[in-house]
């Protein structure tokens, strides 16, 4: 995957595995962006899925990451957003089918369910994984709403 800046964003149930994640990055020499949340304070996760979406649809960022407490409220805003394919990995072969089969642009994942070893596995598949393309091409292409 070629990595422009990476977009980062979490609700307060994701704050303490998103300091990681901000470190992980930084150690890996991928530039990022947060999108906050900035604390553990208890916040709405649509308000920071919502920047984060943004950011991905406007060309700012590519890829990004999503964090909160079981990853499914950032993965049902974020693919709100036409121009997000937001996938929610819980391990690190999740990780690989989203980024093969999907063309995941965003990884989300659960906070509260995962420990950041098992984060450390699901970024480094998910940075080494490449679309395949074929007859995947052919279904993400009819992911978008058509009016």
């Amino acid at each position: 995957m070629e990595v422009k800046t990476v977009g980062v964003a979490c609700d307060h149930a994701g704050f303490p595995l998103k300091q990681f994640v901000l470190d992980y990055l930084e150690k890996k020499g991928y530039p990022c962006k947060d999108y906050g949340t900035y604390s553990d304070q208890s916040v709405d996760y649509p308000d920071f899925a919502h920047a984060l979406a943004e950011g991905i649809e406007s060309g700012d960022v590519y890829p990004g990451i999503a964090i909160c407490g079981s990853g499914e409220g950032m993965a049902i805003t974020l693919n709100k957003h036409q121009g997000v394919r937001a996938g929610l990995a819980w391990n690190k072969d999740i990780a690989e089918l989203i980024r093969q089969h999907n063309d995941a642009n965003v990884l989300v994942m659960p906070g509260r369910f995962i420990d950041n070893k098992t984060a450390e596995k699901i970024m480094d598949e998910f940075f080494k994984a490449t679309f395949e393309g074929g007859r995947h091409e052919r279904r993400v292409q009819k992911i978008p709403v058509q009016k």
